[in-house]
């Protein structure tokens, strides 16, 4: 099951520090204090959490066979995943989606659209590590631009798989989807030198169409993806560390001309093709408690094209981002400051690469700079107090067409933990966030305009959350809120015009539960969301980019160790329906249309079982077995569009259907 952060230990890594709760409810971090070893004084790092920060980690993944981001949150109610089709993917926190969040794969942010009908966000399950997931505005080391959240990606490294005593070592992966694909890895890591090890590994799924779980194709779900991953990780001297990685990540396959809405009978299928490459280098230098810097270097490209041969033949576009995050971290007596600056450059190109309008072509650049200071202070035994400060300026430059925008502001943060006893603690903080007009969408950039004195959004987030952890049981709840203000959007309408269109407010409250007894876990959770723009509920069709409304989410899980070789678990998740859904407020506005309608969002239940076994006197060979939606459940995930094809011109508007039942076998054995 995926945890609640609460009371884990690491490594001063890059991002470790920076690991923000949610509405800035602050990290606890105690430095064990060596009077000789100034080194020591900043080795361990304790972080503690409240009910919305959760880490998933690499056993939870590899039990699940997860293959795509919706395998990866599949357990996590405030996270949901729509599209259905892996290249459609978005990903949704309390219903904001992840445009609103700050996205990171080793500390390189993931940043802007190439397609809006396309996820922004990829990653290739088998190389995390861990993923930590911050809901809501949190504190200044958040990132630029995370008035939703944060997403954290961190990848392995030779020392996450060496056992101890190990030089060098392989693993070798095959798995079979029955709903329908096959996925074959192979790992290479070892140690080069005693302080030096590498890591390589190469990914490829061929996956064929899927079906629904009414037995009915889905067409255009099928995909080729090959991953490519290289990982240098060291130490320079006792007191520095380096990481230096590269990814590259291709996907190919004939996919809807929108591939997040379904292929209808008679549709063409066209072909598309992306690809990222991602170069992160980490640097670490600890001498002393006064001196614990990390920087973080990045350059991301990734590119898409699309053939629609039958009308304006291939378009293309790109994203560039090259940035750095510089920060440090001193421990002063009660105090743990942490403080940085970061930068950031994106450009976005597109364009015809062929067919009538060959050579047309697009460009958008933009920049973010910031400066950030966050503090937690251990006031007495009892009481943790954090407060922060971050100054974001942005610059935006339609280099095509000759408009430009900037904004500047401050986003203070504050916030508290206080154990009642020892086993209850009480949380509650409030954040601000602010973010400018980034670089948008690669496949609109054409006809792109700028509303005149464009403000930047701004997020008000407070929560208060309750905590309680003794003999095996944990128990947390937490209440929300969090408006946005001057919501930057392209409405509905001719062209793309991006303009202020007014607030969005998101409420809500999320309770968990879990148990462990002997060789049994059992949890639960339940997430509660309300998402409206101007007192209107969202929907993914009309606020593609912004929000998107989910019923009740229910979540429960049971985990069995049979024998210590022998592991068998179940998952259980309910959404609740949501019915007449007011909307096209827009197009009404625009006079598309004479009246406002509604759409349904029918519930949903979904069962997935995994077994894990290790045949073998030791853990070289593991046979994982899943079956993911046990009950060939028919139904569209809420965090995809809804279904508008009742309405008359909406006809061809509606999510793609989610997988029905899929058996995952994978075998993989380590040398």
């Amino acid at each position: 099951m995926a945890r609640n952060i609460s009371h884990n230990k690491y490594a001063l890594l890059p991002l470790m520090v920076s690991s923000a709760l949610a509405s800035g409810i602050s990290q606890a971090q105690e430095v064990q204090k060596q009077e000789d070893n100034a080194e020591a004084a900043m080795e361990t790092v304790v972080v503690v959490g409240v009910a919305t920060d959760t880490e998933i980690t690499p056993e939870e993944l590899d039990k699940q066979q997860a293959n795509d981001l919706s395998d990866v949150f599949r357990q996590i109610p405030s996270v949901s995943v729509g599209g259905s089709v892996g290249i459609a993917q978005k990903v949704y926190i309390r219903g904001m989606e992840d445009t609103l969040l700050n996205v990171t794969v080793d500390g390189a942010p993931q940043t802007s659209t190439l397609f809006h009908h396309i996820g922004r966000v990829s990653i290739e399950p088998e190389l995390l590590q861990k993923v930590e997931v911050q809901a809501g505005a949190g504190e200044a080391t958040s990132g630029a631009g995370a008035i939703g959240g944060a997403i954290r990606f961190e990848t392995k490294d030779a020392d996450d798989l060496l056992d101890e005593g190990e030089q060098f070592g392989a693993i070798v992966k095959g798995s079979f989807f029955s709903n329908d694909g096959e996925k074959a890895s192979a790992s290479v890591y070892g140690k080069i030198t005693d302080d030096w090890g590498l890591l390589g590994s190469f990914v490829t799924v061929d996956r064929d169409d899927m079906e629904d779980g009414d037995g009915d194709t889905i067409n255009g779900s099928a995909s080729e993806q090959d991953l490519a991953f290289i990982k240098l990780s060291g130490d320079l001297s006792e007191d520095q560390k380096l990481n230096i990685s590269f990814e590259q990540r291709d996907e190919s396959g004939e996919f809807s001309r929108r591939p997040n809405w379904p292929v209808l009978e008679g549709d063409t299928l066209y072909p598309i093709d992306s690809e990222r490459q991602t170069v992160v280098v980490n640097h670490q230098f600890a001498p002393s408690a006064l001196i614990n810097l990390e920087t973080t270097v990045y350059h991301t490209k990734s590119e898409i094209e699309q053939d629609v041969f039958d009308i304006w033949g291939t378009y293309g576009a790109s994203v560039e981002t090259i940035g750095f995050d510089l920060r440090n971290t001193s421990s002063i007596g009660e105090h743990t400051i942490t403080y940085g600056i970061e930068a950031r450059e994106d450009e976005v190109d597109s364009g015809f690469v062929s067919g009538p309008f060959v050579g047309i072509s697009f460009s958008e650049e933009g920049q973010v700079r910031s400066a950030y200071v966050q503090d937690h202070w251990q006031a007495t035994d009892e009481l943790l107090l954090s407060f922060g400060l971050r100054y974001d300026e942005y610059e935006l430059e339609q280099v095509t067409h000759g408009d430009e925008t900037d904004s500047q502001g401050f986003s203070p943060n504050i916030g508290m933990s206080y154990s009642l006893t020892d086993a209850i603690t009480l949380t509650l903080g409030h954040a601000t966030a602010m973010r400018g007009k980034e670089v948008g969408d690669g496949f609109t950039l054409e006809s792109a305009e700028l509303a005149p004195d464009l403000d930047a959004e701004t997020v008000e987030n407070t929560e208060l959350g309750l905590e309680y952890s003794q003999d095996g049981l944990e128990l947390k709840a937490a209440v929300y809120r969090s408006t946005i203000d001057d919501v930057i959007l392209d409405q509905l309408g001719g062209g793309t015009y991006y303009e202020n269109v007014g607030e969005l407010e998101t409420d809500g409250f999320e309770l968990s539960a879990s148990y462990a007894w002997d060789n049994l876990t059992l949890s639960a959770a339940f997430s509660h969301n309300d998402s409206e723009l101007n007192g209107n509920t969202v929907e993914a069709y009309e606020h593609n980019g912004l929000a998107n409304a989910r019923g009740d989410t229910w979540n429960l899980n049971a985990n069995y160790a049979i024998t210590p070789k022998l592991e068998l678990g179940w998952n259980y998740t309910r959404v609740d329906e949501l019915s007449n859904i007011e909307v096209l407020h827009r197009a009404v506005e625009i006079e598309w249309i004479d009246s406002t309608q509604t759409v349904d969002k029918s519930g949903y239940d979904v069962h997935d079982l995994y077994l894990h076994w290790e045949p073998l006197a030791d853990d070289r060979l593991n046979v994982n077995l899943a079956v993911q939606n046990v009950f060939n459940e028919q139904y569209r995930d809420h965090s995809s569009v809804a279904d508008y094809t009742h309405i008359t011109g909406w006809k061809i508007v509606s999510g793609v259907y989610e997988a029905g039942r899929d058996v995952r076998l994978s075998v993989d054995y380590r040398f």
